[in-house]
């Protein structure tokens, strides 16, 4: 039996994340008591017909369930019961949005005189126990229901429980750190072709933007012992039964050097990995690299809105 168990913030797409499962096969289950997880996972088994289970737990369930939950995981972690928890998460302000626009009833204000904004807050509080048990944080703030869909059939369907899925994001600081990564490097350091006026256009995937930033030593040293440190310490990771990572690399718009040093570290890195994810968060693209299979596509440049912020 392989069981994915999604929770997360209420708005951060736990009902989209369990229907893509559901299409792919899994018998999903929504707001599954926490107390009865263990009893799900024996009938099912008993009856053999099931061999993939994914149920959403979250701040509906009962305080005193979700005080249970770590240690009715570690019962299912004994009993060799193949698992992997998946936490959805989304900044506040877009929250508040989101169900200002929608005018849903946030669960905990339903019982309560709290206000949206309270309720927000009191709900990540309720969570931190199973945020921190999570094998894989997806922050879903700027996804579309579409990225969201081929995130989960991507990284949570298709994962092997064997080997470690890592995932290389580049990102503006301008738009804020990605909340979903594991480590993060500044390259705001480097030179910076955005103040050349011929490239600014261009984005880190472009062929003079590489020769741009190529061409400095700088570049070069930085990129070389990032890398060493990722082929130093993925290991130990892997090793400590970590099934995802997730590396962020940032510059000030994440349209240039951030990108040109994810797809160099993607290059470096596949050869040992195999597969490794690439998400340019300000270009919204998204791919994977596979040793075994042809280049990734080819570069596109910014719309006007990218050029404008980066």
């Amino acid at each position: 039996m392989q069981l994915v168990i999604i929770s997360g913030r209420s708005g951060s797409g736990k009902s989209i994340a369990l229907q893509a499962l559901e299409d792919l096969g899994y018998y999903a289950i929504d707001n599954l008591p926490a107390m009865l997880l263990g009893s799900l996972v024996d009938e099912l088994r008993d009856q053999g017909d099931r061999a993939h289970l994914a149920v959403s737990i979250d701040a509906r369930n009962l305080p005193g369930a979700l005080a249970r939950l770590p240690s009715l995981l570690e019962e299912l972690r004994q009993r060799k019961i193949d698992f992997q928890v998946i936490y959805l998460t989304t900044d506040a302000r877009i929250l508040l949005e989101r169900y200002s626009a929608t005018r849903r009833r946030h669960p905990l204000t339903r019982d309560s005189e709290m206000t949206l904004e309270e309720a927000i807050n009191k709900e990540e509080e309720t969570l931190l126990d199973i945020r921190d048990l999570a094998d894989l944080l997806i922050d879903t703030s700027r996804l579309s229901v579409h990225d969201l869909r081929r995130r989960i059939t991507d990284q949570v369907a298709h994962q092997r429980r064997d080997k470690l899925t890592l995932t290389l994001e580049s990102f503006g600081y301008k738009r804020g750190v990605p909340l979903d990564a594991d480590l993060v490097f500044d390259v705001r350091c480097l030179p910076n072709p955005y103040w050349d006026p011929t490239l600014r256009q261009f984005t880190g995937r472009d062929a003079n933007i590489v020769a741009f930033l190529s061409g400095y030593p700088i570049v070069d040293a930085m990129t070389n012992d990032i890398q060493a440190w990722l082929e130093r310490w993925l290991p130990a990771y892997q090793d400590s039964q970590r099934s995802y990572m997730t590396i962020a690399i940032g510059c000030t718009g994440g349209q240039h050097r951030s990108v040109y040093m994810v797809e160099q570290l993607a290059e470096r890195l596949v050869h040992s990995m195999g597969e490794i994810q690439l998400r340019h968060r300000e270009l919204g693209l998204q791919y994977t690299l596979n040793e075994q299979l042809a280049a990734p596509p080819a570069s596109t440049s910014q719309t006007d809105e990218q050029q404008a912020t980066s």
